[in-house]
């Protein structure tokens, strides 16, 4: 802003005035308050806590099959079979709102790393004999899964398989598909029965299972097996449970 002082005999004197304003000094106030801190810990505390759990939760599941075996089917004799050497791996998990005395593990296996010996003259006996040169049936699992009940030893294991029989390379019939529970209880069909054996403490059961065969397209096989009928296993097994934790 300016401004003029007239004098009469001197030139006008022009004066300014600065029209900035000075700054008053900045102060900075910081609030710290301990209620955000208490609830960052409160939830870091909750998720740990969470984490904790589900790893508690959490299992791995080995299976060996053991020798001393059985297979059946129709109303032939059982066939010995030494399955020693059998072997699958898996996961498990602890099933919510079970009953705490019992709990109930259900798990799944890895079908990639699940192997089941073949039945063959080393393997298998039928009536005293090895099985006859060349002849194989060979068993490919599809599904192998349930429930685990390690308090009480109880098993339930639905599986699945193809049984592929084969003489050399000169025949090979389609696969006979069975589907059964594997279970440590008893189980009944209409000409097959067994019971099996729970958990012990090193983990050795016995699992058995009827299921029934249908016919496939192959004429002889049907005729021989006397399809549809009941095949009966009988398996010895371990069976053993880690927590992942």
């Amino acid at each position: 802003m300016a401004c003029k002082i007239l004098n009469s005999s001197n030139p006008p004197v022009v004066c300014r005035f600065s029209s900035i304003k000075p700054k008053a000094g900045s102060k900075t106030i910081t609030l710290s308050s301990s209620s955000n801190s208490q609830q960052r810990e409160v939830v870091s505390t909750t998720a740990a806590t969470k984490t904790q759990v589900l790893k508690s939760n959490a299992y791995g599941v080995k299976f060996k099959t053991l020798g001393a075996c059985k297979l059946g089917i129709s109303r032939y004799p059982d066939f010995e079979y030494d399955a020693e050497g059998g072997i699958g791996t898996g996961s498990g998990s602890k099933v919510p709102d079970c009953d705490p005395l019992n709990n109930e593990i259900s798990v799944s296996f890895d079908i990639k790393t699940l192997y089941i010996p073949p039945l063959t003259g080393a393997t298998t006996r039928f009536l005293g004999l090895p099985l006859p040169p060349f002849l194989k049936i060979d068993i490919v699992p599809e599904i192998f899964q349930g429930s685990i009940y390690p308090e009480s030893g109880k098993v339930d294991l639905e599986f699945m398989a193809k049984f592929w029989f084969s003489v050399g390379s000169i025949y090979r019939a389609p696969p006979l598909l069975v589907k059964t529970v594997l279970t440590s209880e008893e189980s009944n069909g209409t000409i097959r029965s067994g019971r099996g054996k729970r958990l012990d403490k090193e983990g050795n059961c016995r699992l058995v299972g009827v299921a029934t065969v249908h016919p496939i397209d192959d004429f002889l096989m049907n005729t021989f097996l006397g399809l549809p009928t009941e095949c009966l296993a009988n398996l010895n097994a371990v069976i053993s449970l880690s927590n992942s934790s």
